[in-house]
């Protein structure tokens, strides 16, 4: 694989981008085990994924404001102060890609299951995501991974490789949903441990 790589595909969210609801709602409850609670019972990844994938958010904010009107005020907040969920870019990670760009051997990508209503804010906030080829946004595309036809839009839209390209990803789930594929993956943990993973292949030096 070290001399076969010539694409690079990052996920964002919590790679490139510290993307975190903690990050809003300690500022609205007093204790981590009330922010815990409500994200494992009220606002769930399960629901966050499903706006991920391209339900808006006025519907899916109606559903949960229906089912937990005590929550009102709470369950408002994911979309109405989601700016606050992100606290800024990964600078380390950002680094990286801007070394692995500055080399001009890879082709690079991005996969990302993020909301279409929000990315455009992305866009504007930050600046290295213009450095990608192209980016396929599970928003846009009503589904997202790791589910198989998600991976073939980038391979398809942008002639792809899974075989020569490798993919970069928090997510175990995700990475295995590419290696489903034919795409290696790398899963990220840090900076310095995608650092050293990426010296090994070849990628950077």
């Amino acid at each position: 694989m070290k001399n076969s790589i010539d694409t690079i595909i990052f996920d964002l969210g919590a790679v490139l981008i510290d993307w975190n609801p903690r990050y809003l709602y300690r500022k609205i409850f007093s204790t981590e085990d009330e922010v815990t609670w409500f994200l494992e019972n009220i606002c769930t990844h399960d629901w966050n994924e499903r706006q991920d994938a391209g339900r808006p958010f006025e519907e899916a904010t109606q559903e949960l404001v229906e089912k937990f009107p005590e929550h009102e005020a709470a369950i408002r907040a994911w979309y109405g102060r989601w700016q606050e969920t992100i606290s800024g870019p990964i600078h380390d990670t950002v680094e990286i890609l801007k070394q692995i760009k500055e080399q001009d051997q890879h082709r690079l990508y991005a996969l990302t299951n993020w909301s279409a209503q929000t990315f455009p804010w992305a866009l504007q906030q930050f600046e290295f995501l213009h450095w990608f080829e192209g980016i396929v946004v599970s928003g846009h595309e009503k589904t997202r991974k790791p589910f198989p036809e998600f991976y073939q839009i980038l391979f398809d839209r942008y002639r792809v490789n899974p075989r020569t390209a490798l993919f970069i990803d928090d997510s175990q789930r995700n990475i295995e949903g590419a290696q489903a594929v034919g795409l290696p993956g790398i899963r990220f943990h840090s900076p310095d441990q995608l650092k050293t993973d990426l010296i090994k292949l070849g990628v950077i030096r």
